[in-house]
């Protein structure tokens, strides 16, 4: 891989998807932009998970400061709605009985029931570092103080779950999910659910969804 190819931009994300882990797999730099305007409706304060009723989001309530442009590292989390108890109740409906839940339960439910964030991008950030350190991917992770947008990339982009732009370096590769048999398979959704299905081998699943072309 050369020098140019070797960085790549990303939002802040909550329990990314698949091609979010992807990237930070693949890239030997990773730079999460801090400064860039924070925008609605994209996997920057939500996931997706599989239910027994099929896919469902989960959204995690946020504060903007007041005006109509606001930067994602001023983003606070709110506490309406008692959503960490609906997350985590969420989460243990959904994957109790996968092969790895209980494997990971207690690394997860700290961030539910013991600690607390005021801002969303530090929220995201300890949650993807905790994910990495079980996927054994090892990160440089630079948070940007500055937004400069000609040296951004189309990946930034990708964070939309219902306009993600085509990205030909992901080749989603199907594994093992808790309802398969009932829905077929879902790709991309949150990286939990390739974790608490696959376990270890979680990480070879992002090895061979990246097509390297």
């Amino acid at each position: 891989m050369d020098s140019l190819n070797s960085t790549v931009y990303l939002s802040t994300a909550y329990l990314a998807p698949i091609q979010y882990y992807c990237k930070l797999y693949h890239y030997p730099v990773i730079c999460i932009e801090k400064m860039e305007n924070y925008l609605k409706q994209t996997y920057r304060n939500r996931c997706m998970i599989a239910t027994a009723n099929g896919p469902l989001s989960l959204s995690v309530p946020i504060e903007k400061p007041e005006g109509i442009k606001c930067l994602s590292k001023d983003i606070r989390i709110s506490d309406h709605g008692n959503w960490r108890h609906l997350h985590w109740n969420a989460l243990v409906s959904a994957y109790r009985t996968s092969p790895f839940f209980e494997y990971y339960e207690e690394d997860f439910t700290l961030f539910y029931h013991t600690r607390s964030y005021d801002f969303l991008i530090d929220f995201n950030h300890a949650l993807c570092e905790k994910i990495c350190e079980l996927l054994d991917i090892q990160l440089h992770i630079s948070i940007k103080e500055n937004y400069q947008p000609e040296v951004t990339n189309e990946f930034l982009e990708s964070n939309r779950p219902k306009h993600t732009p085509e990205d030909p370096s992901f080749l989603p590769v199907p594994y093992y999910q808790v309802f398969r048999e009932k829905f077929g398979f879902f790709p991309n959704l949150s990286i939990v659910d390739l974790l608490f299905n696959m376990g270890p081998d979680a990480v070879l699943i992002l090895k061979d969804s990246i097509n390297s072309y």
